[in-house]
């Protein structure tokens, strides 16, 4: 597939190295079209760059990898044209490091930022996945040993299904992925991100993960 990816931050780096590895056509983007970051990613990844609109435009599917504050003004700028009825993979997580540690889960009026995407872009097919993790436990799941998950939300099943494939090419198996229902069960796991910081602060390290055990 050719995929875009939305920012140039570790997360973003880490998901677009991966997709490139399973041979998709990544484009990373990011405000500006010649952003540093994004250049030397495509560089050494046989993959490309442009901005937020430019990555968008082509793709088959999108991944949002901004931070959540930011990213209903990433997706505005990527276009609303270029975001029609296209997958669009949310692993984002609004959290505020304004007062310091441990940040706080922005969500206003308890809604996620996975929905707040959808509301605003209603041609979109958002799916929330991935965003209870670290970025190296996402796109290799081995690292952390024994059963554990990863969650989807979503509205349209076709979108999950499609989403779902891609998790397993990442190396997770069909029964650790979990598919919550709607959307707004994005606001769950990303309560559960509050937790997450707490243990990675515990713990120091990121290679752990959450299980669901019955």
């Amino acid at each position: 597939m050719k995929i875009a990816v939305l920012g140039t931050g570790e997360v973003g780096r880490t998901l677009a190295t991966r997709l490139a590895g399973l041979d998709h056509q990544v484009t990373m983007g990011s405000r500006t079209a010649d952003n540093a970051a994004a250049k030397e990613w495509a560089e050494g990844n046989a993959g490309a760059h442009g901005t937020f609109a430019d990555a968008a435009a082509d793709a088959d599917l999108v991944v949002n990898a901004t931070g959540g504050l930011v990213s209903l003004a990433v997706l505005t700028a990527a276009g609303a044209e270029n975001l029609r009825g296209k997958v669009v993979v949310d692993v984002s997580n609004a959290l505020d490091f304004s007062e310091g540690f441990p940040p706080k889960i922005v969500a206003p009026d308890g809604v996620s930022v996975a929905e707040q995407l959808q509301r605003a872009f209603p041609e979109a097919r958002v799916v929330k996945t991935l965003n209870t993790m670290n970025n190296a436990v996402m796109v290799d799941p081995s690292r952390v040993p024994g059963h554990h998950n990863v969650f989807l939300s979503g509205d349209d099943a076709e979108a999950k299904a499609e989403v779902s494939a891609l998790l397993q090419a990442f190396g997770w198996a069909d029964d650790q992925i979990l598919d919550l229902g709607d959307l707004t069960s994005a606001r769950s796991v990303e309560q559960l991100v509050g937790l997450w910081v707490r243990l990675y602060g515990l713990l120091g390290t990121g290679d752990f993960n959450f299980a669901v055990m019955g």
